[in-house]
């Protein structure tokens, strides 16, 4: 069976380091080290840590380690960003809540994990970018947060 492809946005690499969200993001880590997943990140993830904290890029040049080649923004990941913003599931200037849906959306990723439920991990935001996929030809991607995906505590079942 292959290993699930999952597409992190900023926020889980960040959670490592909030109290709020290191456990499950710390234990999400943990499965990319231990191959039951394989991490997925992009070019505007790399952007946006360009200036954090040294031990929040350095867990990313690890999972860089792990994973495929960065995504990278190309104009068919812009167009459909753009898709979603005139389906107003965001406004335009969350452009890259946008772009790291329509990454992970284009390179055919299993899973999406975020810590954002504001605007990417909700049911009713999930639905729109779903239909605008479908719509545009692309698969439906499943969205989650890392509490729902990691196996933490799973191996003592």
């Amino acid at each position: 069976m292959p290993v699930a492809r999952i597409y992190l946005d900023t926020s889980v690499i960040g959670g490592c380091f909030d109290r709020e969200f290191a456990t499950w993001s710390r234990a999400l880590v943990e499965d990319f080290r231990a191959q039951r997943f394989r991490p997925v990140v992009s070019d505007l993830v790399a952007a946006e840590l360009a200036m954090a904290p040294p031990m929040v890029r350095e867990l990313f040049n690890e999972l860089l380690g792990l994973a495929d080649p960065p995504l990278t923004t190309t104009p068919e990941v812009v167009e459909l960003a753009g898709r979603y913003a005139s389906h107003g599931v965001l406004p335009a200037r969350f452009q890259n809540d946008l772009l790291h849906i329509a990454l992970a959306s284009v390179a055919n990723t299993d899973i999406l994990v975020s810590w954002n439920f504001r605007h990417i991990v909700r049911f009713d935001k999930i639905r729109v970018f779903n239909a605008v996929n479908l719509e545009a030809g692309y698969k439906a991607i499943a969205i989650h947060s890392p509490r729902e995906v990691a196996t933490y505590g799973l191996e003592a079942e």
